[in-house]
């Protein structure tokens, strides 16, 4: 995931919500908005990343070249572009869910992306009827979603599938994540196993966890991602924790250090 800093919420009139969500959420590099940003030239919204697209990824590739001392290829630029940004919208959207019981209905010139940083904003009037329960949940991030991986699929270069596996994992690890950030866990782990049970298109698999057993009696959640974020082709040494190429005794390692 990009190394960014959460900005606090400061919009007036946007979702109780979202506020606390971005609030609570270090991870989630999001400014709330109560208007479009001023700067077209710097700002994107999620509608126009089509047209967009090539600075865009050309932009991240500079950031991992910066942070990393290692220019990536094209298409793993724009993966890990692409993961920075629906990770950022399924929590955005799940976690108010997650927080409430009501998903963010989340249209894509709603949320727009900073180029040189991939910082994110929000449009903080959102819709007030966001879906109460998991199909609800589903269509919002499938309507959002789906322009997007058109968007960046000549990149990426993956197919449909793989595409709505990355969607899958990312939605899946928005609510892990906001679920241990609140030190709750196993209640996000139902949640998310709920929300994605498996034969639930276009997303093309289950949430899937399962009890990795640890030392001294110890048992920890984990799962297998779909897809493949590309992060170990920046860091060739450190593969996430839920990569398939990171086998359980390194997790084991990782969750107990």
């Amino acid at each position: 995931m990009l190394q960014l800093t959460a900005a606090r919420a400061s919009a007036a009139g946007s979702p109780a919500s979202i506020r606390r969500l971005v609030d609570i959420c270090p991870a989630l590099p999001v400014t709330l908005l109560d208007g479009p940003p001023a700067d077209r030239e710097r700002w994107c919204p999620g509608d126009a990343l089509a047209a967009r697209a090539e600075s865009l990824v050309a932009a991240e590739a500079a950031r991992i070249e910066a942070a990393h001392g290692t220019a990536p290829r094209p298409h793993v630029a724009a993966s890990r572009l692409l993961h920075h940004y629906l990770w950022s919208l399924c929590l955005l959207t799940a976690g108010p869910w997650y927080l409430d019981g009501r998903a963010a209905r989340i249209a894509p010139g709603a949320l727009w992306i900073e180029e040189s940083t991939g910082d994110l904003a929000l449009l903080a009037d959102l819709p007030e009827d966001g879906p109460h329960g998991p199909d609800g949940l589903r269509t919002a991030v499938a309507a959002h979603a789906g322009p997007v991986l058109g968007a960046f699929q000549p990149y990426v270069r993956r197919g449909p599938h793989a595409l709505w596996g990355m969607v899958t994992d990312d939605l899946v690890s928005a609510l892990w994540y906001l679920g241990r950030t609140l030190g709750e866990e196993d209640r996000a782990v139902t949640a998310a196993s709920v929300l994605l049970p498996g034969g639930t298109p276009p997303f093309s698999g289950a949430a899937a966890f399962r009890r990795l057993p640890g030392t001294e009696g110890r048992r920890h959640w984990t799962r297998t991602r779909q897809g493949c974020c590309l992060y170990y082709a920046v860091r060739p040494d450190e593969a996430c924790t839920t990569c398939p190429r990171t086998p359980d005794g390194e997790r084991v390692r990782r969750l107990e250090s």
